[in-house]
């Protein structure tokens, strides 16, 4: 049976983001989900920093001796790819509440980020942490909620305590996600040129219109990249993102 999930790669996609789907993941579940209210974050807690990109997989595919597989929709890996486990429901939240829901399982996406929290794993990977920004946005977006629906499992987790992961402020996660989510500001946006302190999630939107790693750095590859899209659209190929060139990056 295919579960209903399907939607998760196209999401990330086109969010930018890279997304490997492993083998079986659209019929791989603990049956269907429920209504998706939103997003539950996890680090996989898993010694061995130097392992792999991704060495839980296998465990949040197949489960553990406890506790039967999957173990959530989504794997994170340390260089910001997205595994897709699971398109059915899965054993990632236990006894909860959050905005209200406490079936945690059928009602939230569960992502797990490959991450000890530990010491040896600290600070997260800039490109790890973009990725969970951006992927959470990405389906927050999709099922039409807000930042307030992404927890973190220690937020989740009932009794109080019960759970530490992600080791990250979820506090400040949520205001990454709600900056991703927000609307453009109406009136002319800021120019974005190499060398200006500029806007980075300005610069990310701007990347990913134009075919570019949306690091949210203005380097000369972004540089070279605006000026072959200025020439490209009849305008003067300067590198400097003036009004004109954002009217044609917003029509992209």
């Amino acid at each position: 049976m295919t579960f209903s999930l399907t939607w998760l790669p196209g999401v990330l996609r086109n969010a930018g983001l890279k997304v490997i789907e492993s083998a079986g993941w659209e019929t791989r579940g603990q049956g269907d989900m429920g209504i998706v209210s939103g997003v539950l974050c996890h680090h996989t807690g898993t010694p061995g920093k130097n392992s792999g990109n991704m060495p839980t997989l296998n465990t949040l595919i197949n489960g553990r001796p406890d506790l039967p597989g999957p173990l959530s929709q989504l794997g994170l890996g340390r260089d910001g790819t997205y595994y897709i486990i699971a398109a059915g429901r899965c054993n990632h939240a236990g006894k909860g509440k959050w905005q209200g829901i406490t079936a945690g399982n059928s009602r939230f996406i569960g992502i797990e980020a490959e991450n000890t929290g530990g010491k040896d794993d600290k600070p997260w990977p800039e490109i790890q942490m973009d990725a969970y920004h951006r992927g959470v946005a990405a389906i927050l977006k999709h099922i039409g909620k807000g930042p307030e629906f992404c927890a973190g499992h220690k937020e989740y987790a009932l009794p109080k305590g019960r759970k530490s992961d992600p080791s990250f402020d979820m506090g400040a996660f949520r205001k990454a996600v709600a900056v991703i989510l927000a609307p453009p500001a109406s009136g002319p946006r800021p120019t974005l040129k190499r060398g200006l302190p500029n806007d980075p999630e300005l610069v990310k939107i701007m990347q990913e219109k134009i075919g570019v790693n949306p690091d949210g750095n203005f380097g000369p590859k972004t540089e070279a990249a605006i000026k072959a899209f200025q020439a490209t659209n009849g305008l003067l190929p300067d590198g400097v993102v003036g009004r004109k060139t954002w009217e044609l990056i917003d029509m992209a």
